[in-house]
């Protein structure tokens, strides 16, 4: 992974591997992608200066009358919606064939909580963007903004 290694609670349960995932307060099935979402999760914690009380981890909101979850979603000090954070299995190219089914989910996500920035992560490639709102799209940035540069 192109993240930095972090420690964490991992036990056996009924024959899967669990994590403990401290954001939640809970054990959870540790699949390729849950090790990416407590990794990244570390990351903007760790070196993000995100504040962890501030972080949702599959977060539920509806959609055209379905139920989706954002994999992470970061609130700034006043509660609003700042960035949503989609995570993939490391098997998942995000760079190629894959990336238009994951941006344009992560744009579908976006139509509900319309925050200004946006990630999409597998552990390996992590890319960020920013809204911009004059022209109504995302636009790719060079780095994934630390929590401070958010609110700015």
């Amino acid at each position: 992974m192109n993240l930095p290694p972090h420690s964490f609670r991992i036990t056996e349960k009924e024959g899967s591997e669990m994590i403990f995932d401290p954001q939640r307060k809970r054990w959870v099935k540790l699949t390729p992608e849950e090790w990416v979402r407590q990794h990244f999760v570390q990351y903007l914690i760790n070196q993000g200066g995100y504040p962890s009380g501030l972080i949702g981890i599959e977060m539920m909101f509806s959609f055209n009358t379905m139920k989706k979850r954002v994999d992470i979603l970061v609130h700034d000090r006043n509660g609003q919606p700042v960035m949503i954070v989609e995570c993939k299995s490391p098997d998942i190219r995000i760079s190629d064939f894959y990336e238009d089914k994951v941006y344009d989910q992560v744009g579908e996500y976006n139509l509900g909580y319309k925050v200004p920035y946006a990630i999409v992560t597998n552990g390996i490639d992590n890319y960020a963007f920013r809204f911009n709102a004059e022209n109504k799209q995302y636009e790719h940035i060079l780095e994934i903004p630390l929590y401070a540069d958010l609110l700015t």
